[in-house]
């Protein structure tokens, strides 16, 4: 077994020079990486010696390309040992298991980036393809990397259309994940079938080691190479992390003055635990026109990737991403009230035969009915789930690399502490800074307000908060109380209340209608028209305004009077010492001007307002904390 704790690298990728092909340091070069991170450096030459790999290191870490590389290298010596005429010469020698779309859809990429000076390989994503004679007809190539998530990989291996005999290389990428993400039996199926050959070396990557981890390593790992990469204290420094114990209603108390005044600078990823939440949110935030958009399991793939895409290169600052992993009971395992809950229906059910002979006559009708009513409900649910069309294989809070992103706001606590840490593994990455920030509900508060209504989730945050505090003070990190002066916020409540109440069910209903009719449209395009012309897609947005309420033109704007005092506007006195000389009225209009009537034309002599006169900043624009 091989461990490694805190160890520097310094070694550039020139010194693999001697074990990677020239092709894939020359695209590794055009993708700006001069050096590997700690997991590259140590998994990288165990895998090239044909071990199994098992590593667990934090998000961000570089764990893609610490199994894509050498995966890469061993395709790349197999073929040109063989024949060019060679039918074995071309066949899938590397298959990759991924949790959700969206991390095929990055991995591929990934890949295809790596490639780019390899032009006899193959890569094909069936994850991204709902069609399977689709999936046939890129199966039929035999391409040399498969990409799939479990579910798409049993259904071809049963179909016989992937043929994985020659398989070289298997990878499972976020293992503590795959099996919470309902693909347990999938697993089981690919391993037991005897589909895969009986000697391929095997990658375990994941952030965390759990129960799910410990079984995967003994289905697929032979005498595995285990290195334990901790993030380092200078790692653990660029993470700042703080929480907030606050209502449902001041959650968008907060945001809204935190977006708005700009106490965040940067792209943020707002999370919230369910779909209608993140329609809710966007919808507030509409109303002072502040733009976001959604991500959620109900957009097309197409649609949820190109957001992605777009938020990476800085198109937009906000999006409300929903984390319905931990609501739907794939990540409550560290909550022990649950468990306590799981463990009693599971005694109570096993029971329930021998307790039948001696119970009376109604005690067995009362139980008939309440086993018909579970059904019911059950099947309700399902029919639920169906007409919702939520795709099971939907995730972001895990393995999609965002870039840059300066704040994660946990709008939303999420339902355990495992989850908590790979929401803010969405940001401080590759060496940068980063932010978290969460909303704790105190259990006092929970369900007070009717208007914006409460979550199941939130009435345990403070059981949840306080094993989230244990995990990462283990990991030497401090979550530290975020401070407001909330008698400055105060003055902000009347207007957020205002915008909270125009924003009903009714609204949060038509706005989800609305944006999945526009996405599914987005999402064929996509499909068609943008693959002949990639230029277009630059003007596909994805967070115009949905307006299914009124809109108030004066709450775009925050006047003087309400911003906090503990900040000196710029321009302002207080600030140049120019005696009173201060920046004044931040106008509701556009040119609209303080005290001058409505005959005054446009030319005329003015202050701030009109063309002929100098034109004021607006303070918020250079709001700092």
């Amino acid at each position: 077994m091989v461990e490694a704790h805190l160890v520097d690298n310094k070694a550039s990728f020139s010194s693999f020079s001697y074990l990677l092909d020239a092709r894939i340091l020359r695209a590794l070069a055009d993708m700006g990486f001069a050096r590997p991170t700690l997991v590259q450096a140590k998994a990288i030459p165990l895998a090239l010696e044909s071990r199994d790999i098992l590593a667990r290191a934090r998000t961000g870490s570089g764990k893609t390309a610490a199994y894509c590389i050498p995966i890469l290298q061993k395709i790349l010596s197999s073929k040109s040992a063989l024949d060019v005429n060679d039918p074995l010469r071309q066949s899938t020698r590397a298959l990759i298991l991924v949790p959700t779309r969206e991390l095929s859809e990055q991995v591929s990429a990934y890949l295809r980036q790596l490639c780019k000076y390899c032009e006899d390989l193959v890569i094909a994503n069936i994850a991204s393809v709902t069609n399977s004679n689709l999936q046939k007809n890129l199966l039929a190539e035999r391409p040399d990397i498969v990409v799939a998530t479990p579910s798409r990989a049993l259904a071809s291996l049963q179909s016989k259309a992937l043929i994985v005999s020659s398989l070289d290389s298997l990878v499972i990428d976020e293992a503590d994940l795959i099996l919470s993400y309902g693909h347990d039996d999938d697993i089981r199926q690919i391993f037991s079938g005897s589909y895969l050959p009986k000697v391929y070396q095997s990658f375990l990557m994941s952030a965390t080691m759990t129960e799910d981890v410990e079984l995967l390593k003994g289905l697929t790992l032979r005498s595995p190479a285990i290195l334990k990469l901790e993030a380092n204290e200078d790692e653990v420094a660029l993470l700042s992390q703080y929480a907030v114990k606050c209502s449902e209603v001041d959650k968008f108390l907060l945001t809204y003055v935190i977006l708005k005044l700009k106490l965040v600078k940067g792209k943020c990823i707002l999370f919230v635990n369910d779909v209608d939440r993140s329609y809710r949110l966007k919808l507030f935030l509409e109303q002072f026109s502040i733009k976001s958009c959604v991500l959620n399991s109900e957009l097309p793939l197409n649609s949820r990737y190109h957001t992605v895409q777009e938020f990476n290169k800085g198109v937009y600052d906000y999006i409300i991403a929903t984390d319905e992993s931990g609501t739907q009971g794939a990540e409550d395992d560290s909550d022990s009230e649950e468990e306590e809950s799981d463990e009693e229906e599971f005694t109570s059910t096993q029971r329930e035969p021998e307790d039948s002979s001696t119970t009376n006559p109604e005690a067995e009708s009362s139980n008939r009915k309440r086993k018909r009513t579970e059904s019911n409900t059950e099947s309700s649910s399902k029919k639920k789930q169906r007409k919702g069309g939520n795709d099971k294989e939907y995730g972001v809070t895990r393995g999609v690399d965002f870039v840059d992103v300066a704040c994660v706001l946990n709008f939303d606590l999420p339902t355990s502490s495992r989850s908590y840490t790979h929401r803010v593994g969405r940001t401080a990455r590759a060496g940068r800074t980063g932010m978290a920030l969460s909303f704790v509900v105190p259990k006092d508060q929970w369900g007070k307000n009717k208007i914006v209504g409460c979550l199941p989730s939130a009435k345990n945050n403070e059981v949840v908060f306080d094993k989230i505090e244990k995990e990462q003070g283990a990991r030497g990190s401090k979550i530290k109380e975020y401070n407001f002066d909330m008698k400055q916020v105060e003055a902000f409540r009347y207007r957020m209340e205002d915008a909270l109440r125009s924003v009903t069910r009714s609204a949060i209903k038509e706005a989800r209608i609305k944006e999945l009719k526009t996405e599914i449209l987005n999402s064929d395009k996509l499909k068609a028209h943008f693959e002949d012309n990639p230029l277009d897609l630059e003007y596909l947005r994805h967070d115009k305004p949905l307006h299914p309420t009124r809109i108030q033109p004066h709450m775009k704007h925050v006047p003087k009077y309400l911003l906090p005092r503990a900040a000196p506007v710029p321009g302002s006195s207080a600030e140049e010492g120019d005696g009173d000389k201060s920046i004044g009225f931040v106008p509701f209009r556009k040119n609209s001007q303080r005290g001058r009537g409505r005959g005054r034309g446009r030319g005329g002599k003015s202050n701030g307002g009109g063309r002929g006169g100098k034109k004021k900043s607006d303070p918020l624009k250079k709001f700092s904390r």
